[in-house]
């Protein structure tokens, strides 16, 4: 098919390719996902799937002209379990991408993308109506230590895909209430 690379759009693959994301066929990975979400119930699930991913400031693109953020990222694999290898359990990451479109705007405090040495957690993305029977409003990203990104949006249009390998870790991200 014309236009499209490893399953992304030509506009999708320049932005992964212009933020550095290393673009493989999902193809090389066992049971790649694809996640959408077209309201705030659908985003809570894209939201647990890339809960604990880290990734630089520096690769977050933000396209005014597409109205499109891209987001690489390397997600803890929440939905695989742990195996056991000799006395560690060893978990997954995975290299994905978080596609958030029909973007009007971006505020952010704490994150500085000029800086290339900068790792942001992941904890949350939610979505916040203008008002209740409104399709408009922010999706908020929420990192660790303090720092955030609200997008203003039309609608919500939020895809994550799995786009490159996995690998091991032995560290499993820890919360407490």
């Amino acid at each position: 098919m014309r236009g499209v690379h490893n399953g992304l759009t030509s506009g999708q693959h320049l932005l992964c390719v212009l933020s550095g994301a290393h673009v493989r066929s999902p193809r090389d990975m066992p049971d790649p996902l694809k996640l959408a979400a077209l309201d705030a119930d659908d985003l809570s699930v894209v939201s647990a799937h890339v809960q604990d991913a880290v990734l630089r400031s520096a690769d977050i693109v933000y396209d005014p002209k597409i109205g499109g953020v891209v987001l690489p990222l390397n997600r803890f694999a929440w939905e695989t379990p742990g195996t056991r290898r000799w006395l560690f359990k060893t978990h997954e990451r995975r290299r994905a991408v978080l596609h958030i479109d029909r973007v009007r705007g971006v505020r952010a405090k704490g994150v500085d993308r000029r800086d290339d040495k900068q790792v942001l957690s992941l904890l949350s993305v939610t979505f916040i109506p203008k008002t209740e029977d409104d399709p408009s409003g922010l999706i908020e990203l929420i990192f660790a230590g303090d720092a955030s990104m609200h997008l203003e949006v039309e609608c919500v249009e939020v895809r994550m895909s799995d786009v490159g390998g996995t690998w091991e870790t032995r560290s499993k991200p820890k919360h407490t209430p």
